[in-house]
Parts: structure tokens; sequence; C-alpha cells
């Protein structure tokens, strides 16, 4: 795919921050924003087993979305220990998603803190992400068009991202924040979705330590290298208009998807799928 490397910086100021990469909803790794933190020589896997161990998790594999589930339900679960442990005993599909584990071990938050680089951060809303070696989390982009710091830890994660003037391009299935999720965005079937040629974005691989500014409304899909966790820091949107898509994704259109999947059941997430093709195909001028 047409993707180029995200910049990469050790350091910046918030003026250049701000001037660079959020004014023009850009995106960037910055090397050593968070290496103040205690977390950044304290978070491992070890660690965190050590004083989360006895919380039990929500988990998440790849199977594919099906009227079974509601909106982000888990798949299963198990004491963080014992995830621990699996994620370290080699590759598991099994993830951790947008869990407030700083809620459930108080400790953790003062291992951390919200940097002063300009943004306005929902402070009660930091989300730890966890995932085992060759899992992947399929292309969306998140319910709130939140801007984000993604802090990560414990070796290393690839991160695609998109931003959302490329929506036309990556078969966005309606009523949803979702692309396709059989595209493989590491080898794309350009003969079924033909259309993602035209697709441009941005990839990087992240280390222990640092952070991946997301501007709101991208696109992205994760693949853990290794066994690892982020903690992502969110921030409002700066634009109404983003605002009120975040308003009407929250209020209705996430209550609609739940309504629908139990009205119809698997005949809507296949209805779905089928659009997610026509309407790009349409869009884009190929022949159905």
């Amino acid at each position: 795919m047409k993707l180029e490397q995200i910049p990469r910086i050790k350091n910046i100021s918030k003026s250049d921050f701000l001037k660079e990469y959020v004014q023009p909803q850009k995106p960037v790794v910055i090397e050593e924003l968070i290496s103040d933190w205690p977390a950044y020589d304290k978070w491992s896997l070890d660690y965190i087993k050590e004083v989360a161990g006895n919380k039990t998790v929500p988990l998440y594999d790849d199977r594919p979305i099906s009227s079974k589930y509601k909106f982000n339900e888990a798949h299963a679960e198990m004491k963080m220990a014992d995830y621990i442990d699996l994620l370290k005993s080699g590759p598991t599909n099994y993830r951790i998603f947008l869990f407030h584990l700083l809620k459930e071990v108080p400790a953790l938050q003062q291992d951390f803190k919200f940097p002063d680089i300009g943004l306005r951060f929902l402070k009660q809303l930091p989300m730890l992400f966890f995932g085992g070696e060759n899992s992947s989390v399929f292309m969306h982009y998140d319910i709130d068009f939140a801007n984000i710091l993604h802090c990560h830890f414990h070796g290393k994660k690839q991160c695609i991202l998109f931003p959302p003037s490329e929506s036309k391009h990556l078969y966005k299935v309606p009523h949803a924040l979702i692309a396709r999720e059989d595209i493989d965005f590491n080898n794309p079937d350009y003969e079924k979705f033909p259309v993602l040629k035209k697709a441009k974005g941005y990839v990087t691989e992240l280390n222990h330590g640092e952070t991946l500014y997301m501007p709101e409304g991208y696109w992205h899909q994760m693949t853990y290298v290794t066994a690892g966790f982020s903690i992502s820091l969110r921030a409002t949107p700066r634009t109404l208009t983003n605002f009120s898509k975040a308003v009407y994704n929250l209020i209705f259109m996430r209550h609609f998807d739940n309504y629908m999947r139990k009205l119809r059941g698997q005949k809507w997430i296949d209805y779905k799928n089928k659009e997610a093709i026509k309407r790009t195909h349409r869009k884009n001028k190929i022949s159905l």
C-alpha cells in the first residue's frame, strides 16, 4: 500500500507541537515525550502482573463482528495474572481493549502524568490496551473523534494510519466505525478490494516509551509485533464538526446498530459488509 513513514522527533515544545502537528492534523512519533514518567522505567508485563494480577479483565480476540455481541462487548475474561502468563507464553489473539485499569488499580496513576503539550485531555479516560505477539486490531477510527497520545510499553507495535479524507478508499462499513474486517492491510487483496490501491496512509513501529500522536478521526490498525501494552491519553475534538460527529456516534449510531443487530441478527451484519463494497465502488466509479 501507499504508506509513508510517520515523522519521528525526540521531543517538541507545546507551541511547535500545536503549529506543526495539531493544527494541520498530522501524525508524529515523539520518542522521549514521556521519559520523565515513572512508568518509563517501571512499566512492564511483570510489573502489571505484580500490581494488578488479581483483577479480572475483559478480553477480545480477532473473531469477526457478529450479531451475537453488542458494540464493544468482550468475548472472554480472566485474571490479569493469568493473562500476563498467556502473553509471555507465546502468540495469542486475546487482547485487552479500552480497559480502565488505572481506575481499578489507583497506584498506577502515580506512574504517569498528562503532558503539557496544548491538548485538552479528558482526564477521566486514560485507557490501557494489551495484546499478544502477532495479535492485531482491525482498521477503525474512534467513536469520540479524540486527539490521542498513544504511549507504548514493553516490546514493539506496528501502527498503520489513514487520515479521514481516505475513508472513501477504505471500504468503510456503514453504521459502524470500521473497515471491512477481512482486509489484511499488511497484504491487501487488490482483486477483491481494488480501491485500496488509491489509499494513502502512514506507518510506524512503536518501541517501549515512544508516543504516537493520532489526530482526531484518523483510521488506525495496530499489530503487536511482540506482546506488549499501551496507554491512550484522549483529548477533545478541536472543531465543532468533529464534536458533533462524536455526539452522533455516542448518542445515536451505536445504539441504532445494537438495535438492528438484535432485530435482524446476522442479516444486518452481512448487509453492512456488502454495502461497504457497493458504496466504495460506487464512489470510486468502479463497476459492480
